[in-house]
């Protein structure tokens, strides 16, 4: 399991039955409220990218994801 605190780029995690990779994340912090993370994901299967935000606390089960050159 990994927070949404945890994301860094690269990072893969299953959302709902799908295997997405972090393409970039930001840690907000605003001067009235909670704070969040802003994240844009990639879907491995389909390369669909989306954009959405977490509260930090949120987990996520981490996904193990291996590439191989293919000839």
């Amino acid at each position: 399991m990994i927070s949404a605190g945890e994301f860094r780029n690269g990072v893969t995690f299953d959302l709902e039955g799908k295997v997405m990779q972090v393409v970039e994340f930001q840690h907000v912090k605003p001067g009235k409220g909670a704070a969040f993370v802003r994240v844009k994901m990639k879907n491995v299967i389909t390369g669909g990218v989306t954009e959405t935000s977490f509260n930090p606390t949120a987990k996520f089960p981490t996904a193990c994801v291996e590439r191989k050159k293919r000839e």
